[in-house]
């Protein structure tokens, strides 16, 4: 693996657009993300400026890509640091000061390479070390019929943590929650 595992900067904007866009169009992104396609694109340019510098509002949150040497991106993971007191990206409260990891892809031509691994590195290093707040938890949600990204995060240190969430838009699926070991 020759890859560089950074955050993202403001500048980085339409390579995170086209690696998203990219990863909404994998065969498992009806299970494996919360947006669709034809959504994601429809998005203005801001959108993914804020995104690529890590603004969202209030909430903190800090994006890893994978750069090949050539500049192209082939993975990303999201890291949104979640405050006690407050809601959470599905609508539920948050007991503790935690970090969530979101929008997990590595192109299918990487994987099995320890590029996601990297990847998460990166991602819970940083969560670990924030101080302000102090994060207590790491975790991430994962669709019932998503097994394979199951079993890479079981893999990586992840379990169950007997908590699950309805799918948006789907209340006849779950989402399950993952925290880190």
């Amino acid at each position: 693996m020759n890859h560089v595992i950074r955050a993202t900067a403001a500048e980085d904007w339409q390579r995170v657009k086209a690696l998203r866009l990219d990863a909404l169009r994998d065969p498992v992104a009806h299970i494996a993300f919360l947006e669709t396609y034809e959504n994601a694109a429809a998005r203005p340019d801001e959108v993914w400026q804020e995104r690529a510098a890590g603004a969202r509002g209030e909430l903190i949150a800090q994006q890893f890509v994978a750069e090949r040497p050539d500049g192209g991106l082939d993975g990303s993971v999201t890291v949104l640091i979640e405050r006690a007191g407050r809601q959470d990206v599905l609508g539920g409260w948050v007991d503790t000061d935690q970090a969530h990891l979101v929008g997990v892809f590595v192109r299918p031509e990487q994987r099995g390479t320890g590029l996601a691994r990297a990847l998460f590195d990166a991602a819970i290093a940083f969560a670990r070390g924030f101080d302000q707040p102090e994060v207590s938890r790491v975790r991430l949600f994962v669709h019932q019929d998503n097994r394979r990204a199951e079993a890479f995060y079981e893999k990586i240190g992840f379990t169950r943590s007997g908590h699950s969430v309805p799918v948006p838009g789907d209340d006849s699926a779950v989402e399950h929650e993952l925290v880190l070991g």
